[in-house]
C-alpha cells in the first residue's frame, strides 16, 4: 500500500513544474477524528462546488491520542479513504467566498482481528461530518461541525459529536504559525469535553511549493471524555511533515509524508488495555495523497 503513495510523492515533484505563480482560491477541510479545521487549494475556475478526495496509510490508528484498534507497528497498516465537498454559500464584497457548507466521510480499512466477525470485517471505521464554516476576518475561519462516528463491523459503538473549531492563517505574524483550536462535546456516547490546540509553522523549500512544516497539537479530555471514570486525560504530538502540491489538469493535488511522536499520560495509556498500545511515546507515520477541485 505504500508504493503508490511513494510514486505520488515523486510524481508530485514532476507535475508541479508547471506555472504555480497565480495564488489559487482555498476552501475549508475538516478532519473527522478531532474536528481540526484545515484548508485546501482549489481551481480558480471550479465554480461553487468543490469535491475533495483523499487516502492515507498509517503505521497505527489513534483517536485523540487514544488507541483506536491498531497499535503502532507494521503488523496491520490501516488504509483510510476520505470523500467530501465544500460548497460556497456566500461571497464578500471582494467577490471571494466567506461561508461554506462542508461534508466529509472518512472510512478506515484494515486486516480484521479474530474479534472482528461482523461483515464487512475489514471496514472498521466510518466517520461522517457536516459543517458550516465562515470567515469573519481575513485569514480567520470558524466552523460549527456535527460528526457521527460508526463502526460498520461493530468493533466499536456509535458516537455523535458537536464541535466548535477555528483556524487562522497568514503570511506573517501569528498566522504564519497556523494556529488552530477545537472544542468538542458528545451528544451520544461518553460525556465530557475535549479541547485541542494546534500549530504548524513551516518554510517553503522550492518554487514548486515543496514545504517542510512542524505540526504540533495538545489535547485534553475533560470529565470522563475518554470513558467512565477516566477523569481528565492529556496527550500531545509533535514532529515534521513534508508536503508537495501539484496540478493534474484542473485539479489540485497534495502528497504529504508526516512523522510524529505521540505522548500520552499514564492513565490514557492504560485505557488501551493489555492488548492495545501502552507505550508512553508512540511513533506515528502517515503517507497521504489528496485532491480538491
Amino acid at each position: 500500500m505504500r508504493s503508490p503513495l511513494f510514486i505520488a510523492l515523486v510524481a508530485g515533484g514532476l507535475l508541479s513544474t508547471g506555472d504555480t505563480s497565480a495564488a489559487p482560491r482555498s476552501v475549508p477541510s475538516i478532519e473527522s477524528e478531532d474536528a481540526a479545521l484545515g484548508s485546501v487549494e482549489v481551481s480558480e475556475s471550479s465554480g461553487r462546488f468543490h469535491p475533495q478526495l483523499g487516502m492515507d496509510v498509517r503505521n497505527g490508528d489513534f483517536s485523540r491520542g487514544n488507541y483506536d484498534d491498531d497499535a503502532a507497528s507494521l503488523d496491520r497498516i490501516p488504509l483510510h479513504v476520505q470523500a467530501g465537498f465544500a460548497l460556497d454559500l456566500h461571497q464578500g464584497n471582494d467577490g471571494m467566498a466567506d461561508a461554506w457548507l462542508v461534508f466529509s466521510s472518512s472510512n478506515g480499512f484494515h486486516s480484521p482481528s479474530s474479534e472482528e466477525r461482523v461483515s464487512p470485517r475489514r471496514w472498521y471505521e466510518s466517520n461522517n461530518l457536516l459543517g458550516l464554516v465562515v470567515s469573519p476576518a481575513e485569514g480567520l475561519r470558524v466552523g460549527f461541525v456535527y460528526t457521527v462516528k460508526s463502526s460498520p463491523n461493530d468493533v466499536a459503538a456509535t458516537t455523535q459529536e458537536a464541535s466548535l473549531t477555528l483556524a487562522y492563517q497568514a503570511d506573517r505574524g501569528l498566522g504564519a504559525w497556523r494556529p488552530g483550536l477545537a472544542v468538542t462535546t458528545r451528544t451520544q456516547g461518553d460525556s465530557g469535553l475535549y479541547t485541542q490546540g494546534s500549530l504548524e509553522p513551516g518554510l517553503d523549500l522550492s518554487a514548486s511549493g515543496l514545504r517542510l512544516s512542524f505540526p504540533s497539537a495538545l489535547g485534553v479530555g475533560w470529565n470522563g471524555f475518554y470513558g467512565p471514570d477516566s477523569g481528565d486525560r492529556l496527550h500531545a504530538r509533535t514532529g515534521l511533515a513534508l508536503e508537495q502540491p501539484f496540478r493534474w489538469g484542473e485539479t489540485r493535488w497534495s502528497a504529504r509524508a508526516e512523522a510524529l511522536a505521540l505522548y500520552r499520560d499514564g492513565a490514557l495509556r492504560e485505557l488501551s488495555g493489555p492488548e492495545g498500545e501502552t507505550d508512553g511515546v508512540v511513533p506515528q507515520v502517515t503517507l497521504s495523497l489528496s485532491m480538491a477541485y
